[in-house]
């Protein structure tokens, strides 16, 4: 009722005949994986103008980083609420809307000269466009767009949103270098701008607005009932009294600090600290994000097949091992780092796949959208405490050592939780309360 109204008649879908041309879902994913490639990188891109800003304009390093902290909350918060405009207002009118206010916020940003306008431009704004685009809005179009292949896309479109702040970072870092921050700017913004279009021309809100039923779905098959997600808030209330929710948020909150908050926001300083170049740095990001392409894309392909809780308990654990291992490569000069950066780079966030995997099972495929937005929120406060807390350590101990001990220990916990609670989990996934819920509640 609220909202535009849907149309009276929508296209019957079509039965999915044998032929080459291409299913529209695959047009609809590849546009969403550009998508989250380019405002992945946006997202990324106050933290390379720090010491630009402060050259400059004298600001200090404390406010230009709680600009940046606010950035990360808003890009992990405003996902549960995203999910649930994008079910009343439509999903291509929503992305469309936040490409334009990340367009205009980051070109207007380049006339700015106070303080205050730093914080608006890229820790609201940016912070708050970047929110609709990220890993909330591949669990909508995977939903909605497959019944098979879910876990591939999924895969596919996580790796986009982590990879593209991890290759385009050391392009804007070279550009910055080269003329100055303001060029870097605008070619984001351009970037930006040139996705909007592209959604604009290809974007399309469900199957049935282009005639079609979901990938995969047999001709014969009867369609499900039409179901709306829960609104947020109570989404969350109903979601916190299962143990299967705070499993899967405990664990995510661990995933962001273990990769966005520690080895995304410090592994640069970290280097410096034993003498490597920045240069060399950004081209291990650079690796890790080509990698994690990889890494991740096939965790949806072996999500579609094997036990999500498995795979989750092998990232982990594999994670946990390689950040305990990191240390003594650094103590070393780094000579190790390339195969660091190989190994990490591959469960940078392949854990992506299965959480939602298990989150559609838990709490129903309509709700998958905005628990898996908590679930996401989760993520980017562990990254935000994180990069926090790992700077605080530096400047305590004069090294990272402790910080990434501790993350380390923290993800094999994290793995070791998916076999101790995987009895209680199975058993929840079987009643799905969240699923029974009444629609709109």
């Amino acid at each position: 009722m609220n909202g535009t109204p849907r149309k009276s008649q929508a296209p019957s879908p079509k039965p999915q005949a044998s032929s080459r041309k291409p299913h529209y879902a695959w047009i609809v994913a590849l546009v969403t994986f550009v998508v989250m490639l380019i405002t992945s990188g946006v997202r990324a891109t106050p933290g390379l103008f720090m010491i630009p800003l402060e050259t400059e304009f004298g600001w200090s390093r404390a406010v230009i980083s709680a600009s940046i902290a606010v950035n990360i909350a808003l890009f992990g918060l405003i996902g549960p609420f995203a999910a649930s405009v994008m079910d009343r207002w439509g999903l291509r009118r929503v992305v469309l809307g936040a490409l334009a206010l990340m367009t205009t916020a980051v070109a207007v940003s380049t006339r700015m000269s106070s303080e205050w306008q730093f914080f608006l431009l890229w820790g609201v704004l940016v912070g708050a466009g970047t929110g609709v685009t990220a890993m909330v809005l591949a669990a909508v179009v995977a939903t909605r767009w497959f019944d098979e292949r879910r876990g591939l896309v999924m895969g596919i479109l996580s790796a986009a949103n982590a990879t593209g702040q991890l290759v385009f970072l050391p392009m804007l870092a070279r550009v910055v270098e080269a003329s100055n921050w303001r060029s870097a700017a605008l070619i984001v913004a351009a970037a930006a701008a040139l996705v909007f279009v592209l959604v604009l021309m290809f974007m399309r809100d469900r199957p049935a607005d282009v005639g079609l039923a979901p990938y995969g779905r047999a001709a014969d098959a009867a369609p499900p009932a039409p179901a709306r997600s829960m609104a947020p808030l109570p989404a969350l209330a109903t979601a916190a009294r299962t143990r299967a929710f705070w499993v899967l948020a405990g664990t995510f909150f661990i995933c962001g600090a273990s990769t966005n908050g520690l080895i995304g926001t410090h592994l640069i300083s970290a280097c410096h600290d034993v003498g490597i170049s920045p240069i060399r740095s950004t081209q291990l990001l650079a690796l890790m994000g080509v990698f994690d392409i990889l890494g991740t894309t096939a965790s949806g392909w072996l999500t579609d097949r094997y036990s999500a809780r498995h795979l989750l308990f092998a990232y982990y654990s594999l994670r946990g091992l390689s950040l305990l291992f990191l240390p003594a490569t650094l103590l070393e000069g780094g000579a190790g780092l390339g195969v660091f950066a190989v190994f990490y780079g591959l469960d940078w966030i392949a854990t992506v796949p299965p959480t939602v995997k298990l989150t559609t099972e838990a709490f129903g495929r309509e709700n998958t959208g905005v628990i898996y937005g908590w679930i996401g929120a989760s993520h980017q406060l562990g990254a935000s405490m994180a990069a926090f807390g790992a700077g605080a350590i530096r400047t305590e101990l004069g090294d990272y050592r402790l910080a990434f001990l501790i993350a380390g220990v923290l993800c094999l916990f994290a793995g070791a939780s998916f076999l101790i609670a995987g009895r209680v989990m199975s058993q929840q996934i079987a009643a799905r309360p969240v699923a029974s819920a009444p629609a709109g509640a």
